[in-house]
């Protein structure tokens, strides 16, 4: 373990001073208690800031509600995973007996978390601009044109240019429970608009799924309104 992790700091082209952030990282929660997901949560928020610096700077000419559809396009499970494989944090990320055994080192969406998780860790451990620069780094060999805003937009883009248009807040998304095994967890997320004191729930196998499912139910019932 502790050779693979010090190979992962080598292709990160970041050494920590703290590893315990970095094996923590690469935890699921099928594992151990001290699992991942609050670096995940971390991760995942720097990441859309780094993203979006990244797009402010090359696409210059592009308005906002482009910017955000090629942002979501860039930070979506698919996109993580592929970045995760290339870091090989398959062979690293840490399961438990059952997730071994049903192919959890190769499922997207823990690779993905995983994913974040790293980035949230780097954050931890040196500050925003070394984290900033390693995700800058990840999306070197990703290709990143206007044309990318032509991708159908998910429904968490879509709630938040809905709310957008309208001059309100952004969405909270809060996972409010967990349900089955360690190695078959579906995730319970509720969506919540608080300027129209709104909350919708949706059910997903990892948390982003969750929060499409719980999006889409708000959209649905946003658009409903809109009609009344």
């Amino acid at each position: 373990m502790a050779d693979g992790l010090t190979a992962l700091q080598q292709r990160l082209q970041h050494a920590f001073s703290d590893s315990t952030l970095l094996e923590r990282a690469v935890t699921h929660r099928s594992f151990a208690a001290d699992h991942n997901e609050r670096l995940e949560f971390l991760g995942d928020s720097v990441l859309n800031l780094a993203v979006a610096d990244l797009l402010y700077q090359r696409l210059r000419a592009l308005p906002e509600g482009d910017l955000s559809r090629i942002r979501a396009n860039l930070v979506k499970q698919d996109t993580l995973h592929q970045l995760a494989v290339g870091l090989g944090l398959s062979d690293v990320v840490r399961l438990g007996e059952g997730e071994v055994r049903s192919g959890g080192s190769r499922r997207p969406s823990i690779l993905a978390d995983a994913m974040e998780a790293v980035i949230g860790a780097v954050y931890l451990d040196a500050g925003y601009p070394a984290a900033q620069a390693l995700v800058h780094r990840l999306f070197q060999a990703v290709e990143i044109n206007p044309q990318m805003q032509a991708s159908a937009k998910d429904a968490k883009t879509e709630l938040q240019e809905w709310l957008q248009a309208r001059k309100l807040k952004l969405p909270l998304y809060r996972v409010v429970g967990t349900l089955g095994a360690a190695h078959r967890q579906t995730f319970d997320v509720e969506c919540e608009v608080p300027e129209l004191n709104l909350c919708e729930r949706g059910i997903g196998n990892s948390r982003r799924a969750g929060e499409q499912a719980a999006a889409a139910v708000m959209l649905q019932t946003l658009k409903i309104r809109d009609k009344a």
